[in-house]
Parts: structure tokens; sequence; C-alpha cells
């Protein structure tokens, strides 16, 4: 599959973890951010939006603009830093310490077009369609609520999503929702079903934390 780039947005308030800095608390040992960044080691650049400690070498870290405006802010501060040829990026949220590279690898080939093709295996588009390409493609957990911020991106389409919700809200996406960027797309929903951890499953309290932590044993 041809070159992608991931934008890992590490920010929020983390108010139901009494504002910590969650994608630094450690899930089987590493910092679920570090986790991330692993899942997509063969992606140039890894851009880091958001407060960040330590990152692996290489690893890009930019903050979104104004800082705390919230995940399309931070897209759009992703974006900033792609080189002008990348037609692909994961946009992924920085709390999924299950993702893996081979659930990444099923989203681009589930994306489509250059360098992939319909999803197979385990992996499979919720509506079985067999369209060749899509402008994203994004995990679905099992009540079929797609995971915005565990998805992998036509860089123009989602471009084109950012300036969208920029128009719509007077020239600015400060504070503006993670799913207005879908609205529009043509979107390939990919459900999971094989017999491992579901990598969309995000940790928003303590109890996800130790839930992930008994699926990282």
């Amino acid at each position: 599959m041809v070159t992608y780039a991931a934008v890992v947005l590490s920010g929020g308030a983390a108010r139901r973890m009494g504002g910590v800095d969650k994608p630094g608390r450690a899930v089987g040992g590493r910092p679920m951010l570090h986790r991330v960044l692993a899942a997509v080691a063969d992606a140039t650049p890894r851009i880091v939006v958001g407060p960040a400690g330590p990152v692996p070498d290489g690893v890009r870290v930019t903050r979104e603009e104004p800082p705390g405006g919230g995940p399309v802010a931070a897209t759009a501060a992703g974006l900033a830093l792609l080189d002008p040829d990348t037609t692909t990026v994961a946009l992924l949220a920085g709390d999924l310490p299950l993702l893996t590279p081979a659930a990444v690898a099923d989203l681009r080939r589930a994306l489509g077009g250059p360098g992939g093709g319909p999803a197979s295996g385990r992996h499979r588009p919720a509506d079985g369609a067999a369209r060749l390409a899509a402008d994203v493609a994004c995990y679905v957990d099992g009540d079929g609520r797609r995971q915005q911020l565990c998805g992998v991106w036509r860089v123009a389409a989602l471009r084109a999503a950012v300036d969208r919700l920029a128009a719509e809200r007077g020239g600015t996406v400060d504070g503006a929702p993670v799913r207005g960027l879908l609205a529009g797309a043509d979107v390939r929903e990919v459900s999971w079903s094989g017999s491992g951890p579901p990598p969309w499953f995000d940790c928003d309290t303590d109890e996800d934390v130790r839930r992930a932590e008994e699926w990282t044993r």
C-alpha cells in the first residue's frame, strides 16, 4: 500500500478522569499515546496535536489554534504539517490503547482506491459494499456508532470537510464537533468481528483504563 500520514489528537479536558493527561496514562506499561503511535509506525509523517510529553524520534508535535479549540481545530493543525503530495491520513484519538498496525491496515484497505481495495478477512464494510473508494473509512462499534477518531481519510476530503465547517461557522472551527467532519462525506463503515479486543476502544474513565489493562494481559 502507498505511504500514508498519521495525525493523533492528544488534547481534551479528560473531565471524567479529573483533568489528567489522559493519553499519557499507561496501559500495559506504555502511555496510551505511545501505543497509538506504535500502531502507525509505518506512517510518514506522524503528527501529535495537543499537549504531549516525550515522543518517539521523528514524531512531530504541534498545537491547535486556539489551544483547547477542540478536535476539528486540532485536525486542521495536523493537516497544516502534511506534505502537499500526501493523499491519505489516519486521524486518530490519542487514547486508543488497543489499536494495532493490522487494524490500521484494514482501514486503509477499506478506504479503497490507489494502494488499497475493499476490506477483506475479519474486517468488512458494515454494509457489505464493494465500492472502490470512499472519502473516509472508520470503525463502527457493536451498536453501529461511528468511531470518528479511529479512521483513515483521503486528505483532500478531510481538508474539504474542515473548510466546510469553517465556512458554516463564520471562518472558525474553534469548538466545532468532530462528527461534523463526516457530514456529507462518503463514509466506509468497518465493523470489527475479530476475537481480540476492539481497536476503537477509547479510555474516557478509570474503569475504561482498567478494562484496557485486562485486554493487554
